[in-house]
């Protein structure tokens, strides 16, 4: 057994205070968000049931963690209503939409730039 292995493995919750698998080894019956969502669950107001982490040289923390949820606790996903869709649809057109020319540029405005690539670079558009 690795050490790294070994840092993620507490089936107890001991270390971590809830139970936590290396990653791919969550026993059956847990699930990430995504996995849930991807089965047409979600989590329904139910706690942390566990964790799985892995080590990460991207995270400051030096591990990632992704949290699980029990799946015969989990509830349907409510169904969108056409009132949902037509906010979700005016949230997609304000990002779109470019604060200096209030056109719709066809994607999502970079928040690097805060507006369209036009309008940020208009010496390139010229040419």
């Amino acid at each position: 057994m690795g050490a790294a292995y070994a840092k993620c493995f507490d089936p107890s919750g001991a270390r971590y205070g809830i139970p936590t698998f290396p990653w791919k080894f969550a026993p059956d019956g847990y699930a990430t968000r995504r996995q849930l969502r991807a089965l047409g669950l979600r989590p329904g107001g139910q706690p942390v049931a566990g964790q799985v982490m892995r080590r990460s040289r991207r995270r400051q923390a030096g591990v990632s963690v992704a949290f699980l949820y029990r799946v015969e606790l989990a509830l349907p996903v409510r169904p969108m209503t056409s009132r949902k869709w037509g906010a979700l649809a005016l949230a997609m057109l304000a990002r779109r939409t470019c604060p200096e020319c209030q056109r719709d540029a066809g994607y999502v405005i970079p928040p690097s730039l805060g507006m369209c690539v036009s309008c940020a670079y208009p010496a390139d558009a010229a040419a």
